[in-house]
């Protein structure tokens, strides 16, 4: 019997049956309110944020340095859990082929410091785990690394030491928030590679003596799964005898052994079906996302998620003259939250002020140009009045950076008209020869067209600092994701912020907005997408010479946008979701 008289006797043989188990025992919140002691904890396999040293995929890792920029300046207790690669990839334009370097790094070297040591158990091995931590005000990077961790990615999506790298992260990094004396309040998983951080919490309460039941509960109502792709069909699988070496072996609990070994199907088992089961708390990235997005559970039931829409950290990617030039018309506060009536004072935009902050931006970006040759060997500098158009992200076959290559003809006819440049950036996944054989294809079509040759520009090693200066010194932005899979996006988060002007589908995050609120690209087939982008090239090309177009365009979609792109919107999202009033 407990305090309110309750019997509990009726033994649950699913813990999704909780309504049940809540009924039958104390009703109160679980979640503990964030502390210094009980910070909130962000889990991710990636972190690109090359200031300390640690240099992601592409934008799960970005978000999660902006997370916690955005944690720090807002006073948020925040520990970001992640592994430090002893080794990085860099990549390289040989004969029209991407090559990768790899390149040693060491922590030391970016100020973390060592902790101790953890371990995990594996193929029967013990091994041992290097615990490292960088601490900033109110929030911490805490990583795990070894010598032998590899790279990011590395090996394919179901090897072995795929899965080594991520039971690393999730047994050996909460073993690392014990070490510092650390309990989660909230722990927020990136992503199922983090999945293991929740099954450790959840094996150390049911090996301590709670009830496997109330242990699940507790770990549920605790624990939040940030998915950031579309379908689950596409994630990679791992066999019940990977999991027997690698994962077993850190289990104490036998109930929590009996309850992940019922998971596998055919002896197969996708971690998205128990991050799933193991997070109550489920939450997507953008509003079309937390729609769309195609999960079931282990009864086939479609998953909900909560529409929660990535942001950046305004301080870090938008222009400082920009910055003091929203908070001059009180469009934003002393965190980069848009102010209540910030689309009446977006009204106050000046084209001559736009002009004029662009042109500080563009002194950026020559500066970050003088190391960057294009596939020509150029060095490029641009003038202030030159006009940019600019195709930066991962190069994934989704996301079509070839499209505007499809006429040559045509986008030449275009970049001539206006006097205009095309630069064209993004990472090739190692392996990505399909990518790969893209890029080759498109630098062949520029290659043979002279006027071509010398407008469009290929950047190798996409990284922080390019992104940053194409950002803030560029002046059309184009995203072309085929509608339907891109989650959120948040390259065009930067360049609207920056003030450039977007040229999408109606896909991601960008579909948070109406369709009127950008430069839409649409049609019914590609070749109608085609024609339709084009267009919409010469109608921006048309506003960066036109006081009263560049005006209305660019107050239309900070209207339209600028909550949306405000990283500190997305931390006060998530923790109005966690922790409601």
């Amino acid at each position: 019997m407990n305090e309110d008289g309750l019997y509990f006797y009726h033994p649950l043989e699913n813990i999704e049956d909780v309504d049940l188990f809540y009924d039958a025992v104390e009703r109160k919140h679980l979640t503990r309110a964030i502390s210094p002691e009980r910070p909130y904890t962000y889990w991710t396999i990636e972190l690109y944020d090359q200031k300390n040293g640690l240099r992601g995929g592409g934008g799960l890792g970005i978000l999660a340095a902006d997370t916690r920029r955005v944690a720090e300046q807002m006073g948020v207790p925040f520990v970001l859990v992640t592994p430090f690669y002893p080794f990085e990839t860099k990549q390289k334009l040989v004969n029209g082929i991407v090559e990768d370097e790899h390149l040693p790094v060491s922590y030391v070297d970016f100020g973390f410091k060592f902790v101790d040591n953890v371990f995990v158990k594996c193929c029967g091995n013990l091994c041992k785990l290097d615990v490292i931590e960088k601490n900033f005000r109110n929030t911490r990077i805490l990583a795990i690394t070894e010598p032998n961790y590899g790279e990011l990615y590395s090996g394919l999506s179901g090897s072995d030491h795929r899965l080594y790298q991520e039971v690393a992260l999730g047994f050996g990094g909460y073993a690392a928030l014990k070490l510092v004396g650390l309990k989660p309040a909230i722990m927020q998983l990136n992503e199922v590679a983090t999945f293991f951080a929740a099954l450790a919490r959840l094996d150390e309460l049911a090996s301590n003596g709670m009830d496997f039941y109330e242990a699940m509960v507790y770990t549920r109502k605790h624990t939040l799964y940030t998915n950031h792709t579309l379908v689950q069909a596409a994630e990679a699988e791992f066999s019940r005898e990977q999991f027997e070496r690698f994962v077993v072996p850190n289990l104490k609990s036998l109930a929590v052994k009996k309850w992940l070994r019922d998971k596998f199907y055919n002896d197969k088992l996708r971690l998205s079906s128990v991050t799933i089961e193991i997070a109550e708390l489920r939450s997507g990235v953008s509003i079309l996302h937390a729609r769309v997005a195609n999960y079931r559970d282990l009864a086939g039931d479609k998953v909900k998620f909560k529409a929660i829409t990535n942001g950046i950290d305004m301080n870090t990617w938008v222009l400082p003259d920009i910055l003091s030039y929203y908070r001059e018309l009180s469009l934003i506060d002393e965190v980069n939250l848009p102010t209540h009536d910030y689309a009446i004072y977006a009204e106050k935009i000046t084209a001559e002020r736009v002009r004029e902050l662009k042109k500080i931006g563009r002194i950026e970006l020559n500066n970050i140009l003088k190391n960057r040759p294009d596939q020509n060997g150029t060095i490029l500098q641009f003038a202030e009045d030159s006009l940019i158009f600019d195709f930066k992200r991962r190069f994934v076959d989704y996301k079509r950076p070839e499209l505007p290559f499809k006429n040559p003809v045509r986008l030449r006819s275009i970049l001539k008209k206006y006097d205009a440049h095309y630069i064209l950036t993004g990472r090739v996944h190692a392996g990505d020869e399909r990518m790969s054989a893209k890029l080759g294809h498109i630098l062949e079509v520029v290659a043979r067209d002279d006027y071509l040759k010398g407008h469009v520009h290929y950047l190798a090693d996409y990284d922080e600092k390019l992104a940053y200066g194409l950002s803030v010194g560029a002046n059309v932005a184009v995203n072309l994701p085929i509608v339907g899979l891109e989650a959120c996006g948040t390259s065009w988060m930067k360049d609207v912020a920056n003030l450039n002007l977007l040229i999408s589908t109606h896909d991601g995050g960008v579909a948070d907005a109406p369709i009127s609120s950008y430069l839409n690209v649409t049609g019914l087939d590609e070749d109608e997408e085609l024609e339709v982008l084009y267009q919409r090239m010469e109608e921006a090309a048309v506003a960066w010479s036109n006081d009263f177009d560049l005006e209305f365009l660019t107050k239309r979609q900070l209207s339209a946008y600028l909550p949306t792109i405000s990283g500190a919107r997305m931390l006060n999202d998530y923790l109005d979701y966690l922790f409601p009033k």
